[in-house]
């Protein structure tokens, strides 16, 4: 009984260890792990933030793109507790350039967390889509225009539906996340007026990243209702936000041809924000402001992730998304993926390499294998019939000496020793050596039976032995041919391998700092998976080039030694027949 006590509790504990282990859901293959710093090494902030989108880079170097679906619509993100699905939305998934953009709806982000985290969960191609674009953001959310869409106009990505009226700005694929808005001096965009972007009790948040071409000065928002509209303007190259008799200057400038981070928060009075520092404010009462607006009109630039909010959001929240959503963000970190989804142990080294390859180091590596494949089909081929070679050679140099006391016989009317030598070529079918012989033989018959037709002693002249020689030569040449066939093939593998290998890594690599550039994660997670793929190519040149070398020098010796073994034996056998059959 007390073994089978111990068994049961053996059982349960292994049952509870698996519980404890337990993932999201079976049917997703993959994870990653999404940490979420803001720790003083990260972003951090000085109180907590309710519910912010988080922007997730997706690159080369930080997701496996082959081993989810093409579109994106297997992903999934869960709360650290691995049980919770949160909110988000995909901006962009280009699986085949193998960059995305996934906004996240995060509960809590709370000051001082090195270890926070979320699931990024992947890899099920049954799975349909399951991003929510609208539950994204919190109520306060107004208005959010990514710049990435394919309708004419810039669609509001919140609940709120609050779409472009009208743009005549060029819609651009290179802003600092995805598409971006150009304006020329004279295109604009105009913002619909409705309740859910007007401001109220709890005030009024606009943000933008944007990217002046000239420091010259240029409105950049202008709203068309209300008591005291809300405008903001470039003035001597600074932003300066103004509503009635209110009017805030920011200390900084504003850099010509960088992207920074716009934020101005209006609740008793106005608050100028870049790149998440205050650099501006003006207290006082600020009127209830309209929806409807102006952007753009006049201004010369590029305009990306325009966002209002009828609230005013604290600084940590405008310090997140100002330093969450650029290029040079930390507060994202992106870990290894898991490839079993039970959290035990991630995949093997290998696996993680073979995911990182972009199609271009594919296309390369694929080219390898054909190349690798042939190279082994002609090390084999031609090792196998040098070797068949050699052995029936020894066999037939064993026979030699009968082979030339019965030449004269292939004269003969009977053809008894002609007779002889087609048995011999089925026997030595593998001999170079007998082949020269037979050569040499066919010319000595031919010249026997013209001297016996003649009634002529069967004597050969000087030029006739000559003659001999001559044709056993080109044989000779013949059988230098046959051997080194395809030897060829055998070069081409060990020069082209490596060069194709560099290729597809150096192509691998521009990719990498590509997707980096632009999904704006520069940590060393982020580019160590991609180089080390786009490596992968130059190990499968050299996995080529290497195997080949050493079959190419082996297969060379051999056929250096089967041809000084026919040259020998040229010379033995054109002697012999002066010596029998001349004067």
């Amino acid at each position: 009984m007390k073994k089978i006590a111990m068994l049961v509790v053996m059982l349960a504990g292994l049952l509870m260890a698996g519980l404890s282990h337990a993932a999201w859901n079976a049917d997703w293959k993959q994870r990653v792990k999404i940490g979420l710093n803001t720790a003083a090494d990260g972003l951090p902030i000085a109180a907590a933030v309710d519910s912010p989108a988080v922007l997730i880079r997706l690159h080369t170097g930080n997701f496996p793109f082959a081993e989810a679906k093409p579109d994106g619509t297997d992903l999934r993100f869960i709360a650290s507790d691995d049980k919770t699905p949160l909110k988000f939305h995909i901006e962009k998934f280009d699986g085949l350039n193998e960059l995305a953009f996934v906004w996240v709806q995060v509960p809590k982000l709370a000051p001082g967390a090195k270890d926070a985290f979320i699931w990024l969960y992947y890899g099920n191609p049954a799975a349909a889509a399951g991003d929510d674009a609208k539950g994204s953001y919190d109520a306060a959310q107004g208005l959010a225009y990514h710049f990435n869409e394919r309708e004419p106009l810039p669609q509001d990505a919140t609940a709120n539906a609050n779409h472009a009226l009208r743009s005549t700005a060029k819609v651009i694929g290179t802003g600092l996340i995805g598409g971006a808005l150009a304006f020329d001096g004279n295109a604009e965009l105009a913002l619909p007026s409705t309740p859910s972007l007007k401001s109220g009790v709890n005030g009024l948040t606009l943000s933008f990243w944007i990217k002046p071409t000239d420091a010259a000065d240029a409105p950049v928002y202008t709203q068309t209702e209300g008591a005291a509209p809300l405008t903001i303007a470039m003035r001597g190259g600074k932003l300066e936000a103004q509503s009635g008799t209110l009017t805030a200057t920011a200390s900084a400038p504003l850099a010509v041809g960088t992207w920074q981070h716009v934020a101005i928060v209006v609740k008793d009075g106005l608050v100028i924000y870049l790149n998440g520092q205050e650099v501006a404010k003006a207290a006082g009462n600020v009127p209830d402001l309209g929806g409807a607006a102006v952007i753009g009109k006049g201004f010369k630039g590029e305009i990306d992730e325009l966002q209002v909010s009828t609230t005013a959001r604290s600084a940590d929240w405008i310090k997140t998304a100002a330093m969450s959503q650029g290029q040079d963000q930390k507060l994202v970190v992106y870990g290894p993926a898991e490839g079993d989804g039970n959290g035990e142990s991630g995949p093997s080294y290998l696996k993680i390499l073979l995911g990182a390859v972009t199609l271009d180091g594919w296309v390369v590596i694929g080219i390898l294998m054909v190349m690798f494949v042939i190279s082994v089909y002609v090390m084999v081929t031609k090792a196998a019939f040098v070797r068949a070679a050699a052995r029936d050679n020894d066999r037939f140099k064993a026979q030699f000496d009968k082979f030339m006391v019965n030449i004269a016989s292939t004269g003969s009317e009977d053809g008894a020793g002609a007779a002889g030598e087609k048995a011999a070529a089925t026997k030595y079918r593998a001999s170079s050596l007998y082949r020269l012989y037979a050569s040499g033989a066919q010319e000595l018959r031919g010249r026997f039976d013209a001297y016996a037709k003649a009634g002529r002693e069967m004597v050969l002249t000087d030029q006739s032995i000559n003659a001999i020689r001559a044709t056993v030569d080109a044989r000779l040449v013949r059988e230098l041919q046959r051997l080194n066939s395809q030897m060829v093939l055998l070069t081409i593998c060990i020069a082209g391998g490596p060069f194709l290998g560099l290729l597809g890594t150096v192509v691998g690599v521009m990719i990498t700092f590509a997707a980096i550039a632009a999904a704006g994660d520069v940590n060393v997670n982020a580019i160590a998976p991609g180089i080390a793929a786009a490596l992968v190519a130059t190990v499968a040149g050299l996995a080529v080039a290497i195997p080949a070398l050493f079959g190419y020098n082996y297969l060379t010796s051999k056929i250096s030694e089967l041809t000084s073994d026919m040259q020998v034996f040229i010379d033995e056998f054109v002697t012999r027949v002066a010596e029998n059959h001349s004067v």
